[in-house]
């Protein structure tokens, strides 16, 4: 009784202190903050949080705790955006995803009540989807039931929502650099600001794309360890039910279809049936998709789309090589890299970091650099191989983006 107060003494504190969903993972700031009007007032923004330095916990049951209320906090806040799926992840509210739809399946789905919002192929990845919005006064998790059972050869699922899984701080100092070592990255979260290393920019969410304080640290992080190309894709803009699985999919295709080799992707769901087909597609054409474990500790479900089969799954070290005490899990672990003591240029500033969004872009640029037999050339490059850093730690000098 006494550890289960402590850790709702713990979780109150935080709670109170970075207005609930400020806190997206451990004190991480919640899917688009600093986004502008509504996603501002109702999520609070990034700037506030990132005023706050939190301590990683020293309890995992904290931890779930913690994420536990954050997301029921997230919802809450979203009420008629957001909507809890039938596994308790946040979703669109209103709103599922068909795959492979055919005009007999949309046909009956309509007379059934769902009507068709949106259907297509996402670009670049031949995947096929429609896109319905559910009868009124029927809940999410009804709404996913009744519809597997009227379509039971088709896939079904609602279109869940991903969160940055790291943190910044104001900050001075410097560290060493590595030389530059070119290639191309392609980056998934939030937008970034135009500079040269910023080949294009697309947005797949409400409005143009936003820069953030999450997107615009990686970008930097991304140029400090050498990389010379980089294309953004904003998948949360204005919208308050930005990085869902749909707009994460259809980021994947636009990077395919400009031929992007390596892809990181610092935000963390449930599993999806479309993005999980996504990115096999993007994989069978070679692409490299590499995914941050999250910062919800080694008690949490698996993250993805770290977990997804074949993707490159990066955990974070501090400056003396240990593993993030909050550092997630997915299914497999692949490398680690600097996730702590580092710093970026931000909004407004160099900033400090913390969490596994910030070792996934490390090990992308790694990637791009060496691009023929990239895979080979880290793990000659990796150190301290085992079972918390994966095949072992890469880009350990990678640790101050410009």
């Amino acid at each position: 009784m006494r550890q289960r107060l402590i850790r709702l003494g713990i979780m109150a504190a935080l709670l109170a202190g970075a207005a609930g969903p400020a806190l997206a993972q451990l004190g991480l700031p919640a899917v688009g903050q600093t986004l502008g009007g509504a996603v501002d007032r109702l999520r609070g923004t990034m700037d506030e949080a990132a005023s706050m330095v939190v301590r990683p916990l020293e309890d995992l049951g904290a931890l779930a705790d913690l994420r536990l209320q954050r997301l029921d906090d997230f919802v809450r806040r979203n009420r008629g955006t957001v909507a809890m799926d039938a596994n308790g992840s946040p979703a669109r509210a209103h709103e599922l995803l068909l795959l492979d739809p055919d005009p007999a399946a949309i046909t009956l789905a309509e007379k059934s009540g769902y009507r068709l919002m949106e259907q297509g192929d996402l670009e670049g990845l031949g995947v096929g989807f429609a896109r319905l919005k559910t009868p009124a006064g029927v809940s999410l998790p009804e709404a996913t039931r009744a519809l597997q059972k009227l379509l039971p050869a088709k896939t079904v699922t609602a279109d869940q929502i991903h969160f940055p899984s790291g943190q910044t701080a104001p900050a001075a100092g410097s560290s060493s650099m590595p030389s530059p070592r070119g290639g191309t990255v392609g980056l998934i979260d939030g937008g970034v600001r135009p500079d040269a290393r910023l080949s294009a920019q697309a947005g797949f969410a409400i409005g143009a794309p936003r820069p953030n304080q999450h997107a615009q640290s990686i970008a930097s992080l991304l140029g400090g360890a050498g990389v010379a190309h980089v294309f953004a894709a904003d998948v949360y803009g204005a919208d308050p039910a930005g990085g869902n699985a749909l707009a994460i999919a259809k980021a994947l295709g636009w990077m395919a279809a400009q031929r992007v080799p390596v892809v990181s992707i610092s935000l963390v769901g449930p599993a999806n049936p479309l993005l999980e087909r996504a990115v096999a597609a993007a994989q069978a054409r070679g692409m490299f998709v590499v995914a941050a474990v999250g910062n919800d500790g080694a008690a949490s479900p698996l993250s993805y789309p770290a977990s997804y089969r074949g993707v490159v799954a990066v955990t974070g070290v501090d400056g003396k090589g240990r593993v993030l005490f909050e550092a997630g899990r997915a299914s497999h672990l692949d490398y680690a890299a600097p996730g702590a003591d580092m710093t970026a240029v931000g909004l407004s500033g160099r900033v400090a970091l913390r969490g596994t969004s910030f070792a996934a872009p490390l090990v992308a640029a790694r990637l791009a650099a060496y691009s023929s037999g990239a895979l080979a050339a880290l793990d000659r490059e990796a150190v301290g191989a085992g079972a918390r850093t994966g095949r072992g730690i890469v880009c350990n000098a990678c640790r101050k983006g410009i």
